[in-house]
């Protein structure tokens, strides 16, 4: 069975950063693009990043360009995101998810299995 959690999420200050973990078990997924996505109270889950099978490519949604970095360890199993100067915009509950392809997407539709999501409070 497909298990993501996810991990790293907290009550932060604009300006911090924070860096969520999720961590794959089950099956490899060495092979397929994952991504980040978030959502937001009242909201719908919206596109944050990509990163491909190998991780050589890479896709941002721009409200986070140049601030959010993502990158996998095959290894471990494991995508990461990196958030630097955060903003209240940035605070919502935050998922990964698998992919279907080897290359990353922004569609929620192209994801098969997803993960229960860590919070994260952005205070002004």
């Amino acid at each position: 069975q497909v298990h993501l959690v996810e991990s790293g999420g907290g009550l932060v200050q604009a300006g911090d950063s924070l860096r969520l973990s999720c961590a794959a078990s089950g099956r490899t997924f060495s092979f397929s693009a994952m991504g980040w996505f978030r959502q937001a109270s009242g909201k719908e889950r919206e596109f944050v990043a990509a990163i491909s099978w190998l991780g050589t490519s890479t896709d941002y949604a721009d409200s986070v360009k140049g601030r959010f970095t993502i990158w996998r360890d095959n290894a471990k199993n494991t995508v990461y995101l990196q958030m630097n100067s955060l903003k209240p915009e940035d605070t919502a509950d935050y998922y990964c998810a698998v992919g279907r392809t080897r290359w990353g997407t922004t569609s929620l539709s192209a994801y098969d299995f997803w993960g229960q999501g860590t919070q994260v409070t952005v205070s002004s």
